[in-house]
């Protein structure tokens, strides 16, 4: 058995996160897989750096649209399989989704769609949740343990955000994605997080625009889930509130497989 310390990040554009210190920070956390979401990148925009840090393989899988989307893994042990979607191409063709099997854990790093520009972007981002659970409980049910990681784009509960009344017409606090939320936990996904710590105050996303993270106006959005088969190996979970760098922070887990 091996403790493994694993790290999400949102680093909205990985060209920028690169210049405000990405790969020095990476270097210093060393953590075994860090999944990064939204790169907004084609592997042929990438430093070698990039690609090929110091003690990692990297695994990147981008939009069909230039500028938008992906996700990438950087990653210590190496994973036997890679799989870059669900296998329906309306989601897949956006670069959302890397799933790595490990042989003793699958781990999917996925980047979930928002919701907030029209109500067919929010039909497409239910669509997708959708998708994603079919493809989950498949795995679960054949026993298989799961850990799921990145930004699932909306806030569960009332503590999950700093300002639940205002929100509750917004695309990512809406009653329909929140009952998906309860549909997907009650499916028996653990929030890691939640399992430790229960008060609000704590999140991963802050509106760059109006300041937010100066007053901790967030919201938490990005997550870390597990099967109920590694829960007892399942021993932190915490957020990175101090890194800058995006919009969003790092989060991590650290666990025996």
């Amino acid at each position: 058995m091996s403790r493994l310390k694993m790290l999400s990040w949102n680093v909205n554009g990985i060209r920028a996160a690169e210049k405000k210190g990405f790969l020095k920070w990476l270097l210093k956390e060393s953590p075994d897989i860090l999944c990064v979401q939204e790169t907004k990148a084609h592997i042929e925009q990438l430093s070698k750096e990039l690609i090929n840090p110091n003690g990692y393989k990297t695994f990147w899988v981008s939009g069909e649209k230039k500028g938008y989307s992906g996700v990438a893994i950087f990653t210590k042990p190496e994973p036997q399989n890679i799989k870059t979607g669900f296998g329906i191409k309306k989601y897949d063709s956006e670069g959302r989704i890397l799933i790595s099997d490990y042989k003793d854990f699958i781990l999917f790093n996925i980047y979930f769609p928002n919701g907030q520009r029209d109500e067919e972007r929010l039909k497409y981002k239910l669509g997708f949740y959708d998708e994603f659970l079919k493809c989950v409980d498949g795995l679960k049910e054949k026993g298989r343990k799961i850990i799921i990681c990145g930004d699932v784009n909306t806030a569960h509960k009332e503590t999950d955000l700093a300002r639940p009344k205002e929100n509750e017409t917004t695309s990512g606090f809406l009653p329909v994605e929140r009952k998906w939320m309860d549909k997907f936990t009650e499916h028996g996904y653990i929030d890691t997080f939640r399992y430790f710590i229960k008060d609000s105050g704590h999140y991963t996303y802050w509106d760059p625009i109006s300041r937010a993270r100066e007053r901790n106006a967030g919201w938490r959005i990005d997550y870390f889930f597990i099967t109920p088969n590694l829960l007892k190996g399942l021993k932190k979970a915490f957020i990175m509130t101090e890194v800058m760098g995006s919009d969003h922070c790092p989060l991590g887990i650290e666990i025996e497989v």
